[in-house]
């Protein structure tokens, strides 16, 4: 029971008014159900893609996690940075695109669930878009960035608290 509650000797269960719209955050396991999902349907035909233009060999140099972890893959095989910025613009290119065209990509659309601004629950600009897929980066740093919404109530992860927006179930 809530002190206001008690306070001003109110029920804690008042039944909420049909006029006020029900704001229903996508969960943890929703969410991460659509990022590998977009993972495989996204990112490997773009993978492919950049394999068809630059060639296999570009495929095999070493992974941005080799050069964060200073392995010995990133010293004796670097990646070519062009090939390394084509890919991540492209992937945000497709990722804010299809967020902004409907909310979903299609692990959005598998997990019934889109990509809206958190305050108006409408289509979010392409700028918080931008800012949102930056965000993964650092949430993929922290790793704390993505489990940050298992502990708030409306489950928005670090990415969406730095763009100001929301992923809500489309049900």
């Amino acid at each position: 029971m809530r002190w206001r509650n008690v306070k001003h000797k109110t029920p804690a269960s008042k039944t909420s008014d049909a006029s006020t719209p029900q704001r229903l955050f996508a969960g943890f396991w929703t969410r991460a159900l659509g990022f590998v999902t977009d993972i495989f349907m996204i990112g490997i035909p773009i993978s492919l893609f950049m394999m068809l233009v630059f060639g296999r060999d570009a495929m095999k140099k070493a992974t941005a996690l080799d050069v964060i972890t200073h392995s010995e893959a990133s010293v004796t095989n670097a990646p070519d940075p062009l090939v390394s910025l084509l890919h991540v613009v492209l992937m945000m290119g497709i990722y804010v695109f299809l967020w902004h065209r409907s909310g979903k990509t299609p692990g959005k659309q598998l997990a019934r669930s889109k990509v809206v601004d958190a305050t108006t629950l409408k289509t979010a600009s392409y700028f918080q878009l931008i800012v949102r897929f930056l965000g993964y980066f650092l949430s993929l740093i922290t790793l704390v960035g993505f489990f940050i919404g298992l502990f708030r109530r409306d489950k928005r992860a670090l990415h969406d608290l730095i763009s100001r927006t929301a992923v809500i179930n489309t049900q």
